[in-house]
């Protein structure tokens, strides 16, 4: 395994499923649409970040840590797939909540991912401001230099894509590695991969692996929070610096292999466009898989905007990523208004 030399936390129920979505396929008539369920990585609800938690968590052990730290919008997969970590390892864990959303809907702020994190037990801090990531980052820190004084030996995982060591990155080196295994054994050559880009942890993490596979996979990312010309330099910075933690020439990341795009983000992070809501609709009606709002329906709805601009050849196989965020949808009960 490429991330063997790394200590793992076993957080996760792997391999995942790697199948083909036949009635979606024939639906639109396009190319065979395959689907790589990290939604059923198991630990409360699943999700793509329990692969990245294996890291981070193994990176806080080797560190002594009895206490996790993050932060996240009001309904974060990544903040409660954290606090369940954190559960399972039998630590303390504090999380952060920020206003990232304009809403002021009582589902979005107390159902789905927000209760479930007090279910479980989280100590919970709120953060007005929704796009200061550096200031969310530093409450967090500060948080913890506070419980150092109380006894703990905390551990943040941050979310700004400043200096620090993108971890969580490596569960998606080896989630490629998982992946290209099933396909071999299926004999499938996979000819593009769809995905959802945010953090840019699994973004950089499936480009990394690629690389270090030496595979000429194309990535898709469709971005949930930035434009396309931010988002791919923060995925270029954690594609490098993942590269870089595996022993691997940077220089491998090329000119144009980062490929994001912007166009299913509107009307903005959290918030779903008519097409995202078709896509979330569609996958449930045609597989009875469950996409959310903020990055899934939104990775959807680009990939299925792709087959119909005629951007596949019909015998091509393309994975979609699913990664999680089902709790989620208890927080938009507009989805279904009318139905």
């Amino acid at each position: 395994m490429i991330t063997s030399k790394f200590t793992k936390a076993h957080l996760a129920h792997l391999p995942t499923p790697f199948e083909l979505m036949p009635n979606m396929t024939k639906k639109f008539k396009g190319p065979n649409l395959y689907i790589k369920r990290d939604d059923a990585t198991g630990l409360a609800f699943g999700g793509n970040k329990v692969r990245q938690l294996e890291y981070y968590v193994g990176h806080a052990m080797d560190l002594n840590a009895d206490a996790l730290l993050t932060t996240g919008a009001v309904q974060s997969n990544h903040v409660r797939q954290t606090v369940a970590a954190a559960r399972k390892m039998g630590w303390h864990v504090e999380v952060q909540l920020e206003h990232r959303v304009d809403t002021h809907s009582k589902e979005y702020s107390e159902s789905g991912n927000p209760y479930l994190n007090k279910l479980m037990g989280a100590v919970i801090h709120n953060f007005d401001v929704g796009e200061d990531e550096l200031g969310a980052d530093k409450a967090m820190y500060d948080r913890a230099e506070e419980l150092k004084v109380q006894g703990y030996s905390p551990y943040v995982i941050p979310l700004s894509a400043t200096d620090k060591t993108p971890w969580g990155s490596l569960g998606y080196v080896e989630c490629i590695e998982e992946l290209c295994q099933q396909a071999s054994e299926s004999e499938t050559q996979i000819d593009a991969i769809i995905l959802g880009s945010g953090s840019a942890n699994t973004h950089a993490g499936v480009l990394a692996g690629l690389i270090a596979l030496n595979m000429n996979i194309p990535v898709y990312g469709f971005c949930v929070r930035r434009d396309k010309a931010a988002q791919t330099e923060r995925v270029e910075i954690k594609t490098r610096k993942v590269l870089t933690l595996l022993g691997i020439d940077e220089n491998k990341l090329t000119s144009g292999m980062v490929m994001c795009a912007d166009w299913v983000l509107a009307p903005g992070y959290g918030l779903p466009s008519s097409e995202v809501v078709d896509a979330i609709h569609t996958t449930a009606f045609e597989e009875g898989i469950l996409l959310d709002p903020t990055y899934t329906g939104k990775a959807m709805a680009g990939m299925l905007g792709m087959i119909k601009e005629g951007k596949f050849n019909d015998n091509d196989n393309v994975v979609f990523l699913h990664t999680g965020g089902t709790p989620s949808l208890f927080g938009y009960p507009e989805l279904v208004a009318g139905k």
